[in-house]
């Protein structure tokens, strides 16, 4: 029996992206119940997210992909990581007043706002281009994520970071695409923080923010691209 016409356009990395979705839409959820799962589940997305990258330049992509990643991506580093913060910093108290809930849920809307648009704009950017703008929506959840399982800052702080990296996701700023040795690194990384628990859970979840917020900030004006006369640092380049 052949497939339905539908579901012959897809292949193998467009089930990855579903299967994104979907841990995703369970991040969502357990923001509600357990922050410290949802914060796994969001990097458990973010390795889904680089793994069907990896499937479609191995096995080839569909015309769909990028479209459907485009999606899925809504559901895992938008929705979900906007609601990690909302359930972190949103105040808990019965009797805390409207008004100490607005700026969480501003924050929280914007953050989704701007993700659906960095994706939009993404998906119909040049695909062969070696570098994105503005702050990737898989990174900035991988901050939001790390901050949380790290343990290393208050609602407060959360708040903030989230409200910084929204409207980044936006800017001109053009990001370098990672080397796959390093995007192996922090993937192996993200990996134990998601896996391990207790103290070495908190340990490789720092390791995975410093590694983020670093790349985030320094990656535009010093990470390493290969260019046709060898490696040069982005600040050597006609970055647009």
């Amino acid at each position: 029996m052949s497939r339905p016409r539908f579901l012959s356009r897809l292949g193998l990395a467009d089930a990855v992206t579903v299967t994104n979705a979907v841990v995703g839409l369970l991040a969502a959820v357990a923001a509600t119940v357990d922050t410290a799962v949802a914060a796994r589940l969001v990097l458990l997305a973010a390795v889904a997210d680089g793994l069907d990258g990896v499937l479609a330049r191995k096995f080839g992509g569909t015309a769909v992909g990028p479209h459907l990643d485009s999606l899925a991506d809504v559901a895992s580093f938008g929705v979900a990581p906007a609601l990690l913060v909302v359930a972190v910093a949103l105040p808990a108290s019965p009797a805390a007043s409207p008004g100490a809930a607005a700026p969480v849920l501003v924050v929280a809307a914007a953050y989704v706002a701007f993700a659906v648009v960095r994706l939009a704009v993404y998906t119909v950017e040049d695909e062969s281009a070696a570098t994105t703008h503005g702050v990737q929506t898989t990174l900035s959840a991988t901050v939001v994520a790390a901050t949380v399982l790290a343990g290393v800052a208050g609602p407060t702080v959360l708040l903030a970071a989230a409200a910084v990296l929204a409207p980044a996701m936006v800017t001109p700023i053009a990001y370098p695409d990672l080397h796959a040795q390093d995007a192996l690194v922090m993937g192996v990384v993200q990996a134990v923080a998601v896996l391990a628990g207790g103290r070495v859970g908190e340990t490789f979840a720092f390791a995975l923010l410093f590694l983020a917020v670093g790349y985030a900030v320094l990656g535009p004006a010093f990470y390493w691209r290969e260019t046709d006369d060898g490696p040069v640092a982005a600040d050597e380049t006609d970055v647009q």
